[in-house]
């Protein structure tokens, strides 16, 4: 089979699921063209980013007037279907209303149709056209679809989409899809909310996933306690600043606390205020990006992964941190509690509580080793099997078969 995929910015640090997704259907046999609408504007330190990057078409590096020839190539050669797409984008364009943040309006959808040109005229020969997140990209595949004759699909992570879910028309998006994938039974569930119960069939679950043989042999938990790793981009969503904060409350009780922090983002530099106002600098390194293995190696040489987010999806971190068999201390939202379990896995609080969460640190510094390390296997079993990319993908691939 022969696929498409559509991404806004691709590739990127926080999206190396879909890298993985896209290996695992080639891997099967597949065939999967990379669409991207823009590049990182951030360096790719990962060595496997850097070469998906070199596979990726980037559809706004043609410039305005390739998009222009373009969609007036598809209006001459397939009048009927370029109508339809246009009354599609003026739909979507329609679904903004006032400030709320969302895909623009009608002449950004314009647009959209000017590069689901490309894309439809790229896409010659494929089967199928699938999109990541159900902002702007889900915009492009849908009209790719129409103006290539295509069947379409999206998945929809979070927290994003369903922060301005009419907005995005998410709505009239998986009513036009050949069906639409959520990575969490949660987010099926916000799906439902701005979908007719006629389309309900097609909304299904398919978690990312992880490579198990990337965490072949779990590092065992180093010496000494309380040492954290949290993973992440520094932007209000993750809670990092609350993570500091929290940090302040529990070290007094917990002298031996230590939380590096992989990531990086608009709000480095009031975090770093932050651990200096607080004093913690002796209890704070901060990383910067790390590729895979750096990540891995990081989530070896800690005793747990923190997760303060106030909004997620269904972390990829969170995988990975329980494959190297770390439990994890995360907030207890969206997809979280579908995958770390309280008191098996690891601990979950309430999101935005500080207090609760260093209470967590307090008792993952206080818990002995043989506890942690069992947590650790519990959460590893877990997610082996329920997350595992080969199996995610073959699923995917079989929607995509009765799709196309």
């Amino acid at each position: 089979m022969k696929l498409a995929y559509v991404v806004n910015t691709y590739p990127r640090p926080s999206h190396s699921f879909i890298r993985r997704e896209i290996r695992a259907l080639e891997a099967a046999g597949h065939t999967v063209q990379r669409f991207a609408m823009r590049a990182d504007a951030a360096p790719l330190v990962d060595p496997d980013d850097r070469d998906e990057a070199s596979r990726t078409f980037r559809v706004l590096d043609q410039g305005g007037a390739a998009l222009a020839a373009a969609a007036l190539a598809c209006a001459l050669r397939h009048p009927a279907r370029m109508v339809r797409a246009l009354r599609l984008a003026w739909a979507g364009g329609q679904a903004r209303q006032g400030r709320v943040p969302g895909t623009g309006g009608r002449l950004r959808h314009l647009i959209y149709l000017a590069e689901a040109a490309v894309v439809a005229r790229r896409a010659q020969g494929a089967d199928h056209i699938h999109a990541h997140f159900g902002t702007n990209s889900a915009t492009v595949a849908m009209l790719a679809g129409v103006l290539a004759g295509l069947p379409y699909s999206f998945t929809v992570h979070g927290p994003e989409e369903f922060d301005a879910p009419r907005a995005l028309a998410l709505g009239l998006k998986a009513r036009h899809a050949a069906f639409t994938v959520a990575i969490s039974s949660f987010g099926r569930s916000q799906l439902m909310r701005w979908t007719g119960a006629q389309d309900w069939p097609r909304l299904h679950v398919v978690p990312c996933g992880i490579d198990p043989a990337r965490f072949a042999l779990p590092a065992p938990l180093p010496p000494g306690s309380g040492r954290m790793v949290a993973v992440g981009r520094f932007s209000e969503q993750k809670g990092m600043l609350l993570l500091v904060q929290a940090l302040a409350l529990a070290v007094p009780r917990a002298p031996g606390l230590h939380l590096t922090l992989v990531g990086d983002g608009e709000l480095r530099g009031a975090i770093e205020a932050e651990i200096a106002r607080h004093g913690l600098a002796a209890h704070v390194r901060l990383t910067g990006w790390l590729d895979e293995a750096g990540v891995r190696a990081a989530l070896a040489g800690a005793h747990a992964l923190v997760l303060p987010s106030f909004a997620e999806g269904l972390p990829m971190v969170v995988m990975e941190a329980m494959a190297a068999a770390r439990p994890v201390l995360a907030t207890a939202i969206a997809g979280v509690p579908e995958l770390v379990v309280p008191g098996e896995t690891g601990w979950l609080v309430p999101a935005g509580d500080g207090a609760a969460l260093a209470d967590a640190m307090v008792a993952l510094a206080e818990a002995p080793h043989e506890r942690l390390s069992a947590m650790g296997a519990a959460g590893r079993a877990r997610v082996l099997v329920r997350h595992d990319i080969t199996a995610s993908a073959a699923t995917l691939a079989g929607l995509f078969a009765r799709g196309a």
